[in-house]
């Protein structure tokens, strides 16, 4: 079905309107890898700052595993590293997707 990698990351506190501009500035990194299908960018609100979650889906690992060491994604990565307190990183296997009901109507 799809490859998804998952990275959330605790930003220090103060930065999170930088860290959303570099990383908007820098989606052309991710999403334009042919083995891209798309990511997002989420953002969950705690009592010591902001914490990100950034979902990528990728065609299949290999090709994603590829991705990681090209010169774009590491650039990109290096851009976003000064925002970071913490972070952790996953990787999975999409085994389905069932569509909801709204997303079938707005078609």
């Amino acid at each position: 079905m799809a490859f998804r990698v998952m990275l959330r990351m605790e930003i220090e506190p103060g930065k999170e309107a930088d860290f959303e501009k570099a990383w908007l500035e820098g989606t052309e990194a991710v999403t334009g890898h042919p083995a891209s299908l798309g990511q997002s960018l989420s953002r969950e609100e705690g009592p010591e700052g902001s914490t990100y979650v950034i979902v990528s889906d990728w065609v299949d690992e290999p090709r994603f595993r590829a991705f990681e060491e090209s010169p774009a994604h590491l650039e990109h990565r290096a851009t976003l590293h000064p925002f970071r307190r913490s972070g952790t990183f996953h990787v999975m296997e999409v085994l389905h997707r069932i569509e909801g009901r709204a997303a079938a109507d707005a078609r």
